[in-house]
């Protein structure tokens, strides 16, 4: 492939339709916007939602929820999944490659869910309250 010879995908682009080219054409005199009324003059139309004064459906309605942009960053690890993990030292690196976290997490939380047996270090992980005691009880640390 060349620089001379790039040429878009096949269907990619095609011939704008020519309105208001006379009758033969299909499209000519009222160039297939019909008669009169704001949609056919030219610069003529509302703004997207507006429903001809009445209150507007997105307006009507009410407001609802909030989504987090913080969201995709934080993520929590449960107890029980710490104890499958092949490792003693668990960081945020050791979670993402099996695959506990996603691979955008930088703030990862412990919570208390299931049992801890093994004995595992934290680095860079917060835990909950009830979660360090779990680990510290099985004689593990959080740094």
């Amino acid at each position: 492939m060349e620089l001379n010879n790039i040429q878009p995908a096949d269907g990619a682009k095609h011939a704008k339709r020519r309105v208001g080219r006379g009758i033969g054409s299909g499209l000519g005199k009222t160039a297939g916007r019909g008669h009169k009324g704001q949609k056919s003059r030219s610069g003529g139309f509302h703004k997207v939602g507006f429903e001809g004064g009445q209150m507007p459906l997105q307006r009507r309605l009410p407001k609802r929820g909030f989504k987090s942009l913080a969201a995709p960053y934080k993520a929590e690890v449960r107890l029980g999944d710490l104890d499958k993990l092949p490792v003693a030292e668990v960081d945020i690196l050791a979670l993402k490659q099996a695959g506990l976290v996603g691979e955008l997490a930088r703030a990862v939380r412990v919570i208390l869910a299931g049992e801890i047996s093994k004995k595992i270090t934290l680095k860079g992980v917060t835990a909950t309250k009830g979660a360090k005691a779990a680990i510290e009880a099985a004689g593990g640390s959080v740094a």
